[in-house]
């Protein structure tokens, strides 16, 4: 029983959001909910969150079937971020110039599936 969660937008660099998506793609749903409570960095508050909904997902669609779904039977079975539209910015520079400032954005997906 495939479930996917989509995060669109968030204001973090994909690069620095592929690190700790990278620890928990291919592992259980409880070790990744143990990744990601202890990494440090900020990315892993949203992909924490992308991965609840994705597991809330699962059991929803398992009652929807009729079946029942348990959350130590999931794993992640993809896990990876997109890049999205950057927000851009001027600010102010010597001599009355403007700098542009990129601020990115990114898309994370999680797919969660029921372990074989």
């Amino acid at each position: 029983m495939e479930a996917r969660a989509i995060s669109r937008y968030n204001r973090q660099s994909p690069r620095k959001m592929r690190l700790v998506v990278d620890l928990i793609r291919g592992k259980g749903v409880g070790d990744a909910y143990a990744i990601l409570q202890f990494t440090k960095k900020k990315a892993a508050e949203q992909i924490d969150k992308t991965l609840r909904s994705a597991v809330a997902n699962a059991k929803q669609k398992a009652d929807t079937a009729g079946d029942f779904v348990d959350v130590d039977d999931l794993y992640v079975k993809e896990a990876y971020i997109n890049e999205g539209p950057r927000l851009k910015r001027w600010r102010a520079a010597a001599q009355g110039r403007a700098a542009p400032l990129n601020r990115p954005t990114s898309h994370i997906v999680i797919v969660v599936d029921r372990k074989e």
